[in-house]
């Protein structure tokens, strides 16, 4: 498993719209998802790969764990979840993923995704079929090296949730969360300080391993001490030295 405007406008709203004509040369996110020395030519010809479809809505899956694999995706708006289901039926949350991030890669070793990914809001998601993204890698030696370096991220991101939830505090599991989402809106070139929470809360816990009522009791302490402020699923990060410190866990 990042400053934005005003902190009222919701998150949908500042990116690439629900809208199919969006192309990868005019999206808000192409920063984010494409090596920023490609061509506007390798730019056309890796737009005519991209599979757009209609958004995904609140609760449906993008795919599901064992289906086969053939594409990757990239967030283009809204926010998804990955989840594992164990053997007994219960989900574990293994992931949250925002716009301009990548999906699905979970499933290159296997030819089979290990995860589910359900749309935790209303979401557009951008599929590469990986058979053409490999063809065309091999063509424009740029995208190839920043498909790596999205693998090398995720196997990154992967290492930080370890060590979230190898923190004892559900106050440092907490702070970590909140500032992995700031950072990750200041790759987007939103608010850092002012964000919308797309998940639940008990997603939250599933998350973090806590249960719903730790993680309610944390955000309000939090809020208590002057280091957020919380309105329903809005976070205004009050005391980021603070929070950072918190993350940390130091007792």
């Amino acid at each position: 498993m990042n400053d934005f405007q005003p902190s009222s406008i919701k998150i949908q709203d500042i990116h690439c719209a629900h809208d199919k004509r969006v192309s990868c040369s005019n999206c808000r996110l192409s920063t984010i998802c494409l090596p920023i020395t490609l061509h506007l030519d390798d730019i056309d010809r890796l737009n005519n790969i991209v599979q757009r479809g209609k958004p995904l809505q609140k609760g449906e899956y993008l795919y599901r764990a064992q289906d086969p694999f053939d594409s990757v995706y990239a967030i283009r708006s809204g926010a998804v979840k990955a989840v594992s289901i164990s053997e007994t039926g219960d989900e574990q949350v293994t992931g949250f993923y925002l716009p301009g991030e990548v999906v699905g890669l979970d499933g290159i070793a296997a030819d089979t995704y290990i995860n589910s990914v359900i749309a935790l809001e209303t979401s557009s998601v951008c599929e590469i079929p990986f058979n053409r993204l490999e063809e065309l890698s091999l063509q424009i030696p740029t995208l190839q090296r920043h498909f790596f370096q999205l693998m090398s991220r995720e196997i990154t991101q992967e290492q930080r949730v370890i060590t979230l939830l190898s923190k004892s505090s559900a106050e440092a599991r907490i702070a970590s969360l909140l500032l992995s989402i700031s950072a990750r809106n200041g790759r987007r070139n939103l608010s850092t300080n002012n964000f919308i929470l797309p998940m639940s809360r008990t997603d939250i816990g599933n998350f973090l391993g806590l249960t719903i009522e730790t993680v309610s009791r944390v955000f309000t302490r939090l809020q208590k001490n002057n280091v957020i402020a919380v309105d329903k699923k809005e976070i205004s990060i009050i005391d980021m030295d603070n929070l950072q410190f918190i993350a940390k866990g130091i007792e």
